[in-house]
């Protein structure tokens, strides 16, 4: 069954949603952590063992001060939001934890889920790429109309689930936070899979901005040609292969245009070009090494 579907949920958070319709019961009950089942789901995947650990000292410090969101499921209950409480909980030693119990039907389930958790920084964005895709799955939406449940624009949905589209190598590279939102979209741009996965890590062992990695895309796609370097007092070289090799690799290496100008047979210069003093220094930094 599905409610005001229609009304942006993410403005105001998970509130919205716990007033959306849905009937609430024993707000401020407990019950055993016995009887509460997770929620299949959780867009969450990996829940951080240093902040559970600081979160269980506080538990057993204060309690567990924010109820817990739940349904009821027979004789025992489905856990909506507040995984991390329960977890947290469960390690404190404590048997009962505060709950508030609504009755929600499965779309409004996985809306709370992906709102308590997407505007959460700690939630990495491939979690929030596959709980926008399961989402749209289920319900057969479209990335307007998730957006329009979520109160955020289209191209924000649609960049998050096109993560999905890229390597498995580079997707782990952004769950493990190696690389930003804005270096995947530019290797999403980039054909192939291979030469994807390639550039992320040389974003990685580089420690590229994105700025660069546009840089080095742009190099990467542009078609590769012979090329002859004369002047008027000398004869021209015609480069080969191996040295448009060397060229190209020393360019994916600084991420900036490398330039061998052959004077002779065994005479010649390695030009390097920037664009701002933040390359020139990156660059005299690996010189420097």
């Amino acid at each position: 069954m599905e409610r005001n579907s229609g009304k942006s949920v993410m403005g105001k958070g998970l509130d919205s949603i716990l007033g959306d319709g849905a009937t609430a019961r024993m707000a401020g009950s407990s019950v055993a952590v016995a009887v509460i089942d997770q929620n299949p789901n959780q867009p969450r995947k990996h829940f951080d063992p240093e902040q559970l650990e600081k979160l269980k000292d506080t538990i057993k410090a204060h309690g567990v001060l924010q109820p817990l969101v739940v349904r009821p499921r027979g004789d025992r209950y489905e856990l909506i939001a507040g995984e991390r409480r329960l977890r947290a909980a469960i390690e404190a030693g404590l048997g009962e934890v505060p709950v508030h119990v609504v009755d929600f039907d499965d779309r409004q389930v996985m809306e709370a889920a992906l709102v308590e958790n997407i505007q959460r920084t700690d939630l990495n964005p491939i979690e929030k790429a596959q709980g926008f895709k399961d989402y749209l799955d289920r319900f057969k939406l479209t990335h307007d109309q998730l957006a329009v449940r979520l109160g955020m624009g289209r191209p924000t949905v649609s960049n998050f689930v096109g993560l999905l589209d890229l390597p498995k190598d580079v997707q782990e590279a952004v769950r493990a936070g190696q690389i930003s939102m804005g270096h995947a979209k530019v290797i999403k741009g980039v054909a192939g899979a291979e030469a994807q996965t390639n550039l992320c890590r040389q974003i990685v062992s580089l420690g590229l901005s994105v700025h660069a990695t546009e840089q080095l895309a742009r190099q990467a796609a542009a078609p590769v040609a012979p090329q002859v370097v004369s002047t008027p007092t000398e004869p021209r070289f015609e480069k080969t292969d191996h040295v448009l090799g060397i060229e190209r690799e020393l360019s994916g290496k600084l991420a900036l245009k490398v330039d061998i100008r052959l004077k002779g047979p065994e005479k010649g210069s390695l030009v390097v070009a920037f664009d701002s003093n933040e390359e020139f220094e990156r660059v005299l930094e690996m010189l420097r090494r």
